[in-house]
């Protein structure tokens, strides 16, 4: 670890107890004003840190968020858990739960399939936005600004030869996401695997995480999978519910989910 990088983490560990000024900080450190008051000001930029009236410095609105997140992505997980496990012992294809994380999807859960073919993705491994599923599900729920912010950062690196590589064909890949309500990779991110995704919404009705079904053409071919597109939905639905989203409908016709 870098010694600013270390020292940047004490600080906020010294923050956690409770706000503290300059010379605290420099005190607890064990190192000069000057150097403290440089880590502050790049925390501060990045919203990890911010200084009130009196000159004493909090934890920022970044920590809270990742804090939040954090605990959000746990939470998702295991309330999805016993969803998924039902799932994949009805029809017995890989399985995976998502989650955003700037360009790319991360898998925070898999399921394998029952049969002997294994796909290449684990717990942790993170994939690219516009060659997946589960991407264009997450991509697809980003307000304007940030959807805008993400294709102008995109870079489209093409991982099969049906990958989307440009950024109005993708926009128009995420419309007919959100009309249909779930996302489809047709050997876009591996070859000859297809996939289908559809999102986890949380009480704000924001997708939160996704859950994606991945077969080989030799198990199903793509007709096929997309057969079980009503199945994913209904799973989908069940893990939102319990992560306290209610539709429109539901909430309508003022009656419980």
């Amino acid at each position: 670890m870098s010694q600013s990088l270390g020292k940047a983490l004490l600080i906020l560990t010294r923050l956690a107890e409770g706000p503290a000024n300059l010379d605290e900080l420099a005190d607890a450190l064990g190192v000069h004003k000057t150097t403290v008051l440089r880590l502050l000001r790049t925390l501060a930029g990045e919203h990890f840190v911010f200084r009130d009236r009196s000159h004493r410095y909090h934890l920022g609105a970044r920590i809270h968020e990742l804090s939040s997140r954090g605990l959000d992505q746990r939470e998702v997980r295991g309330i999805a858990a016993p969803h998924l496990v039902g799932f994949n012992r009805e029809h017995g294809h890989t399985t995976h739960l998502c989650e955003l994380n700037g360009a790319e999807v991360v898998y925070i859960d898999k399921l394998e399939s029952h049969d002997h073919v294994r796909m290449a993705s684990r717990i942790g491994l993170r994939a690219p936005v516009h060659s997946t599923a589960a991407g264009k599900v997450l991509v697809a729920d980003l307000p304007a600004a940030e959807l805008t912010a993400l294709l102008g950062a995109l870079r489209f690196a093409p991982a099969t030869g049906n990958t989307i590589t440009d950024a109005d064909a993708f926009r128009a890949e995420l419309t007919q996401v959100r009309a249909q309500g779930w996302g489809h990779d047709r050997e876009e991110n591996e070859p000859s695997v297809n996939c289908i995704g559809a999102p986890v919404r949380d009480a704000s009705g924001r997708a939160v995480a996704a859950v994606s079904v991945s077969v080989p053409n030799i198990v199903l071919t793509d007709a096929q999978l997309l057969e079980l597109i009503p199945s994913l939905l209904a799973v989908t639905e069940r893990i939102s519910r319990e992560c306290g989203w209610r539709a429109i409908s539901d909430m309508s016709k003022g009656r419980p989910a």
